[in-house]
């Protein structure tokens, strides 16, 4: 299997776009040292999938970050791709696992979208509930809700991959064809899981529609790179200030920042925060 990528398509003939996305080291580099259970890898990592296909789709570059919050075993869901296809991805349960299914897993949830592009003075943001009872079905609702054109995802995860069909009727599809979405959305209803887990684009594209016209452009990596931030470290000890960072000292002889979404730690010692808090005037 390839490397992680998106990869868009075209039906010339019909006017349906779409677009493939495999993600397999990236997959396996959000899950290290996470240990998620199965049922809850999966549900994050289709949403990692949906996530990165939206990004690369987007008119303008710019960094989304979805937010599935709910109030059953599985508190949160969270992903955040750049336009570089950089992505990012965290997932908190806070109670054991006993059912599979986004409905039994989230319970009475909502979808956050954020969306920072450079033109913006503050990120945008939307709040919609949860309509659907699976990943592929939220985020269908949500993406034919905001861009009023019908739309199709299928998708399927495993410990290895993560994988997103998605199709998307434009707006002159009807004049080239009345029956094309009809037809074509059918026929990607009949993919498999295991077909999504084998194949690569070109090829699951031929077996699906070996009789249309598609023309399949260029793949985009997909990547996930972390690096330490020093500004987040000062956030939070801006946050905290220096009579809670002293009896933190005292006590642990050490502050642990986490941020869970890059997955990354840090330990400061007394000398780190003194060093930081003199070169920022942190007092």
């Amino acid at each position: 299997m390839q490397s992680s990528q998106v990869q868009c398509f075209l039906f010339e003939s019909v006017d349906i776009r779409g677009a493939i996305v495999h993600l397999t080291d990236v997959w396996c580099a959000l899950q290290q040292n996470r240990d998620y259970p199965p049922a809850l890898a999966c549900l994050l990592g289709e949403m990692c999938a949906v996530s990165t296909l939206i990004t690369a789709n987007l008119k303008q570059p710019g960094r989304l970050t979805f937010q599935i919050q709910g109030h059953g075993p599985v508190s949160l869901l969270v992903v955040d791709c750049a336009s570089d296809l950089n992505l990012r991805a965290y997932a908190r349960a806070d109670g054991p696992l006993t059912a599979d299914g986004l409905n039994q897993l989230v319970g009475d949830g909502r979808l956050q979208l954020s969306l920072d592009t450079p033109e913006l003075v503050q990120p945008y943001q939307s709040l919609v509930p949860l309509v659907g009872e699976s990943i592929a079905e939220v985020f269908t609702h949500y993406l034919e809700q905001s861009e009023q054109q019908p739309s199709g995802l299928w998708l399927a995860c495993d410990s290895l991959l993560s994988v997103a069909l998605f199709l998307q009727k434009l707006p002159g599809a009807d004049a080239k064809d009345p029956d094309g979405w009809n037809r074509i959305s059918t026929l990607a209803g009949t993919v498999k899981p295991e077909e999504l887990l084998s194949l690569d684009a070109a090829t699951l594209l031929k077996r699906l529609f070996h009789e249309e016209d598609i023309r399949l452009f260029d793949a985009r990596a997909v990547r996930h790179e972390v690096h330490p931030n020093p500004d987040k470290i000062v956030t939070v000890l801006r946050a905290m200030g220096e009579a809670e960072i002293r009896t933190l000292l005292d006590e642990q002889g050490e502050i642990v920042i986490r941020d869970e979404l890059s997955n990354l730690t840090w330990k400061l010692d007394e000398s780190d925060v003194t060093r930081i808090m003199s070169s920022l005037m942190l007092h």
